[in-house]
């Protein structure tokens, strides 16, 4: 196939929640977004962990956590996590480690579910911290949060990806994700 011809033939899906059923039909060229998403938020986090993981001081979110605006809707939540000592450890460790391991899983397409899980609830967390809503409810950390969540939904490791070979990882003659069917949710 060249790249002046393009595979008409639509992938299909459906899904139905709470009795609301939607149809859909992707474009042959859907397959090359998904990985450019997947890719680019991969780099990002990649490149922010690694950033933080480096730097000449430590990274601290004691000032983020104790200083979030008293108008988002889990200040309360965010004060207390910055004043209580054990949780900003592990926050200075899961922040920086996170970011790195969420953005390796996705640039190289393992765990690409579990990576985009966690990428979507940090951006979720971090909507909340950095609440302004003068512009409207939706903003950077809210688009990063449902861009995390189509990677997961379109397993978007799977696509030139290393979760596609590992699904498919063979025990006994059985491939990996038929042996064990909840690997599912975080292979993808």
């Amino acid at each position: 196939m060249t790249t002046n011809d393009i595979n008409t033939r639509a992938n299909e899906f459906e899904s139905t929640i709470g009795g609301v059923t939607v149809h859909g039909r992707a474009h042959s060229l859907s397959a090359w977004f998904v990985v450019a998403l997947r890719l680019m938020m991969g780099y990002a986090f990649l490149y922010s962990g690694w950033d933080k993981l480096t730097a000449a001081e430590p990274f601290s979110a004691a000032g983020y956590l104790t200083h979030v605006t008293a108008a988002s809707p889990l200040s309360g939540l965010f004060h207390w996590m910055g004043q209580t000592p054990w949780f900003v450890e592990f926050v200075n460790l899961a922040v920086p480690w996170g970011e790195f391991l969420i953005g390796l899983g996705l640039l190289v397409g393992a765990l690409t579910r579990l990576a985009a899980f966690f990428g979507a609830f940090m951006m979720l967390m971090f909507y909340f911290g950095n609440w302004e809503v003068a512009h409207g409810f939706i903003n950077g950390d809210f688009a990063y949060m449902l861009v995390f969540l189509a990677v997961a939904a379109f397993g978007a490791g799977r696509i030139l990806g290393l979760d596609a070979v590992i699904e498919q990882y063979e025990i006994d003659g059985e491939a990996l994700v038929e042996r064990y069917p909840k690997l599912g949710y975080v292979l993808g």
